[in-house]
C-alpha cells in the first residue's frame, strides 16, 4: 500500500472508530471491532506505535478523568468509559499519520482543535449518554481553549515517540 493509501485508510479508521467507539457505549460489542481495528493498526505501522498510542492516551486519559471530576462531564464508570478509553487510542493512532500535517503550523492545530474537539465530544455525548451538567454551550466553552491546546500537544508529542 503506498502513502497516499495508507493516510487515506487511516483517515477512514479514524471516522469509523470515532462512531464504534461512541456508539459501543449502549452496544458493547462494538467496541471489540474498535479493539480489531486497533490491534491491525498496530501491525501495519512502523516500530514504536505502541508507545506513540499509550503516551498520547494516557494524557488524554488524564485530561478527560480530570474534565469529570470537574463536573464538565459525568460518567457513569469512573474515571472513564472503556468506549471513551479506546477512543483516545483510536485518535492517537492518527497523529503520526493522517493527523500529522495538522501540526504544521501549530496555529493550525490549535484553530482545528478550538472547533473540532467541543464539537467531536458535544456530538460524543449525545449519541453515548454523558451528561453534560455544565450545558452545552458551557461545556463547549470549556472545551474550546482546552482543545486549542490538545491536539498541538499531543500532535507534539506523537511526533516525539
Amino acid at each position: 500500500m503506498g502513502r497516499r493509501g495508507w493516510l487515506l485508510g487511516n483517515a477512514l479508521w479514524l471516522q469509523a472508530g470515532w462512531w464504534l467507539c461512541v456508539l459501543g457505549a449502549h452496544r458493547p460489542w462494538l467496541l471489540l471491532m474498535v479493539v480489531i481495528g486497533l490491534l491491525l493498526h498496530l501491525w501495519l505501522s512502523p516500530r514504536g506505535e505502541l508507545r506513540v498510542l499509550l503516551r498520547v492516551a494516557a494524557a488524554g486519559w488524564l485530561l478527560d478523568s480530570t474534565l469529570g471530576v470537574l463536573g464538565v462531564f459525568s460518567f457513569r464508570q469512573w474515571p472513564l468509559p472503556l468506549w471513551l478509553a479506546l477512543l483516545w487510542l483510536v485518535l492517537a493512532s492518527g497523529m503520526r499519520h493522517s493527523l500529522a500535517g495538522l501540526g504544521q503550523p501549530a496555529w493550525l492545530a490549535a484553530l482545528l482543535g478550538l472547533m473540532g474537539g467541543p464539537l467531536a465530544y458535544l456530538a460524543g455525548a449525545r449519541l453515548a449518554g454523558v451528561e453534560l451538567p455544565l450545558g452545552g454551550l458551557e461545556t463547549a466553552l470549556i472545551l474550546a481553549p482546552v482543545w486549542a491546546l490538545t491536539l498541538p500537544l499531543a500532535l507534539r508529542l506523537a511526533a516525539r515517540a
